[in-house]
């Protein structure tokens, strides 16, 4: 059994890839960002996971978001919308949830498939 991991910490690695699908840590903005900012930040941040991993945002899977507040959907939702490429939108699902610390927005998980 084959296991990658890309950028890998003592508590946990940006990426892991088993059997060309790609699994994604939760990916978070930088503090003091509003939630657009903070989604283009993390948006940027997985196309460049995805690339390392040889995957890219044609292959996901699907999508877990987290946001703070769902006063932000639709700031989150239009950032979102801008980046996936049309025909290509993932299984997706939105919650709130209290994140890590308060600066932070929106938190993105994805899970992808390898390129071919």
């Amino acid at each position: 059994m084959n296991i990658e991991r890309i950028k890998t910490g003592a508590r946990m690695s940006q990426a892991v890839i088993h059997n060309g699908t790609v699994y994604l840590a939760g990916q978070v903005g930088k503090p003091g960002e509003d939630v657009a900012q903070q989604t283009r930040t993390i948006l940027a941040g997985i196309d460049a996971l995805l690339a390392e991993a040889g995957s890219s945002k044609e292959h996901i899977l699907q999508a877990t978001i987290w946001l703070a507040s769902m006063d932000d959907f639709a700031a989150m939702n239009a950032e979102w919308d801008a980046w996936v490429p049309a025909g290509h939108a993932p299984a997706r699902a939105t919650g709130e949830s209290a994140l890590a610390t308060p600066d932070y927005r929106v938190e993105i998980i994805i899970i992808a498939a390898q390129a071919a």
